[in-house]
C-alpha cells in the first residue's frame, strides 16, 4: 500500500505535467497590470515571512500562477480587512484576496470568483485549555472570551452559532487583524479564536503544543477572490481556477502550505 507521502508526492508531480497545454486554452490578457489587494494577516493563505520579510502564502502562489496563465502582471497592495470590500467595490483595486467567504450580502457590493477553497471553522485554543471542549461548553463557560475581527465570518459565527445573537456581546473582543486575535489568545487575553481548519492547523503546527483545535466543525465556508461589480476579470480568473483544479495545482498548493510548511521555522 502506498504511503501518504508517496501519494502526495505523486499528486505534486502530476500537477506540473499539463501546465503548457492548459495555459493555451485560457484567455490572454495581453500583459495588462492587475492590482491585487490583500491584508497579509491570515497565514498560511497570505502573510509576511518572519525570516525574509517577503509576502508569501497559498493565495500569493495561486494568484501568481493565475497571472502567469492568463498573461497579466500583478501589482500587490495592502489594506485592512474592514476597508477591503468597500475599496474593491469602489474600483480602488482590481482583485481582493484574503480568505474572503462568499456571502450573498457581499455580492451586493462586489463580484466573486468561483470558490478556490472550501473550509470548515474550528475553535482554536491554548494547548492546556481544559475548561471547555466545544462550542456548547464554551457558551456555558460564562467567563470565556472569544477574539474576532468585526465583520468577518468567524465574528458572525461566534455571535450567532456559539453565543446569544447579540453582536455587542461583551464576551467578544474585537481586533483589527486575525494575527492580533491569535496573539491575544496566546497571551491569555481571550480564550478562543474561530478559524478555518486549514489556517488553524498552520498555527497549531507552528506552536509546539501551545495551541490546539477543539470541537467539531462549526460550518463550512467557500473562499473566493473579489472584484468590482461587472469586472471583465471574473470570467478569465474563473477559467484559470478551473484549470488549476483540473490539473492538480491547487492540490499541490494545499500540500505545500497545509502539510509541509511550518510557519516560523
Amino acid at each position: 500500500m502506498l504511503s501518504r507521502r508517496t501519494v502526495l508526492a505523486a499528486m505534486a508531480v502530476a500537477a506540473l505535467a499539463p501546465l503548457a497545454a492548459t495555459a493555451a486554452d485560457l484567455p490572454d490578457l495581453k500583459g495588462r497590470t492587475v492590482t491585487v489587494v490583500t491584508e497579509n494577516a491570515y497565514p498560511p493563505l497570505q502573510f509576511i515571512d518572519p525570516k525574509s520579510g517577503q509576502q508569501i502564502g497559498w493565495e500569493y502562489d495561486a494568484m501568481n500562477e493565475i497571472a502567469k496563465r492568463l498573461n497579466f502582471k500583478v501589482e500587490y497592495q495592502n489594506t485592512s480587512w474592514d476597508a477591503m470590500i468597500q475599496a474593491v467595490s469602489d474600483n480602488q483595486y482590481n482583485i481582493g484576496m484574503t480568505g474572503i467567504t462568499i456571502k450573498e450580502e457581499r455580492k451586493e457590493k462586489v463580484d466573486f470568483s468561483d470558490p478556490y477553497m472550501c473550509s470548515e471553522q474550528f475553535m482554536l485554543v491554548r494547548g492546556d485549555e481544559s475548561r471547555f471542549t466545544d462550542a456548547k461548553s464554551f457558551a456555558a463557560f460564562k467567563d470565556g472570551l472569544v477574539g474576532a475581527q468585526p465583520g468577518t465570518t468567524p465574528f458572525y459565527t461566534a455571535v450567532y452559532e456559539i453565543l446569544d445573537g447579540n453582536e455587542q456581546n461583551p464576551r467578544i473582543k474585537l481586533f483589527e487583524t486575525f494575527g492580533a486575535t491569535v496573539q491575544a489568545l496566546k497571551a491569555g487575553d481571550v480564550d478562543t479564536v474561530l478559524t478555518d481548519g486549514t489556517a488553524g492547523k498552520g498555527y497549531v503546527d507552528a506552536s509546539n503544543g501551545g495551541l490546539k483545535l477543539i470541537g467539531g466543525p462549526l460550518g463550512t465556508e467557500d473562499f473566493g477572490f473579489i472584484f468590482p461589480k461587472g469586472s471583465d476579470l471574473v470570467a478569465p480568473v474563473n477559467a484559470a481556477i478551473a484549470a488549476l483544479k483540473a490539473d492538480g495545482t491547487l492540490d499541490a498548493l494545499n500540500k505545500k502550505w497545509f502539510l509541509d510548511y511550518k510557519m516560523g521555522q
